[in-house]
């Protein structure tokens, strides 16, 4: 059935393209991107993850119910939206904060895969790993940005839950994810209770615009609290792989002891990587524990005022530590566009 338009829709991406399609009454830009066939970055298309974030530049717009967490009144009221709720008044643009390579044209890839390891590596965190089936298009590999997620669907429902990839593209078709176990949660029931090796399960992307920026050689600093640390691994994976010169510093927040992981992984990266440097920041570490006490945002804090240059900062996590590494950040000299910010919200 052809549905009549009555806006017209124009986004233009980071690095210069432009989009234009028409949005009926009634329908979100997202929903209209995705029937003219861009599927845009995007999570849980309710307005509560803030994956599909833009600046109006241009028209009046209707924007429903958004969480406070994922469109903070700050960048309401200075333009910032979310796609999944904004309905267009008549001629609409907006400008998109990712390049053209992240809107998928045609639609998010579907695969099946297999439950390979499922590991409890901390108090509430498990390890997650998939092997795909082999894709027409892909072949046996799967092959994607450092920094992007998947969804995966919840067994035996239409419901599907975003993560952050943690390895790199690989020819292998391995997905390695970081899934917080949250009481009553969908994805979580399933795999703190009845989730096994051998499963099947559907994956949808890879997707998202969070990602590296080649900005030359000025340092990177990456700052991950709890399974934030997901997406910020895979870049400093990637990096090590491809040796990029860039040094980098990986600053890892957890609250307590008991939720610590990766540090084994985090010790791989420094292996790889002569320019490797990371720490592990515990806010209320228990009496046996050695190492660093305290935030990441008190940590960047403290590094900024004896670093030789300002870093670019790459920061993934709940909203108040990203809000927080992002205060730091701005004042100990960093400039706002240096600070790539990613926040983890329930979907």
């Amino acid at each position: 059935m052809t549905t009549s338009t009555s806006s017209t829709v124009t986004l233009t991406t980071a690095d210069g393209e432009r989009l234009e399609f028409g949005c009926a009454d009634g329908q979100s830009v997202l929903e209209a991107a995705a029937e003219w066939g861009a599927a845009l970055p995007a999570a849980c298309r309710q307005g509560t993850c803030g994956s599909c974030r833009a600046d109006v530049t241009d028209g009046a717009y209707d924007l429903g119910a958004c969480a406070a967490d994922a469109l903070p009144g700050a960048e309401r009221e200075a333009g910032g939206v979310l796609l999944c709720r904004t309905y267009p008044r008549g001629a609409f643009s907006a400008a998109l904060p990712y390049d053209n390579s992240r809107i998928l044209h045609g639609g998010i890839p579907e695969r099946e895969g297999t439950v390979t390891a499922l590991e409890r590596v901390a108090r509430d965190t498990v390890r997650l790993e998939l092997m795909l089936a082999e894709d027409e298009e892909q072949g046996a590999g799967f092959q994607f940005d450092a920094g992007q997620f998947v969804e995966v669907q919840v067994p035996g429902r239409e419901e599907r839950r975003a993560y952050s990839l943690a390895n790199t593209g690989n020819w292998d078709g391995r997905v390695e994810l970081f899934v917080r176990l949250r009481p009553g949660g969908l994805f979580s029931g399933y795999l703190g209770e009845r989730a096994r090796v051998g499963d099947r399960l559907t994956v949808h992307g890879p997707q998202g615009a969070f990602g590296l920026h080649e900005t030359g050689l000025r340092p990177r600093w990456f700052v991950a609290g709890g399974t934030g640390l997901a997406p910020l691994l895979s870049m400093a994976r990637q990096m090590a792989e491809w040796q990029e010169p860039q040094p980098v510093r990986f600053f890892f927040g957890v609250s307590e002891d008991a939720d610590v992981f990766g540090e084994d992984l985090l010790k791989e990266v420094a292996a790889e990587s002569a320019s490797f440097d990371h720490e592990i920041c515990v806010w209320r570490p228990g009496p046996g524990r050695q190492g660093v006490a305290g935030t990441p945002a008190e940590r960047v804090a403290e590094a900024l005022r004896t670093a030789d240059e300002a870093p670019d900062v790459y920061v993934c996590g709940p909203p108040p530590l990203v809000e927080s590494v992002t205060t730091a950040a701005l004042a100990g000299g960093v400039a706002p566009e240096r600070v790539f910010r990613e926040r983890f919200l329930p979907t």
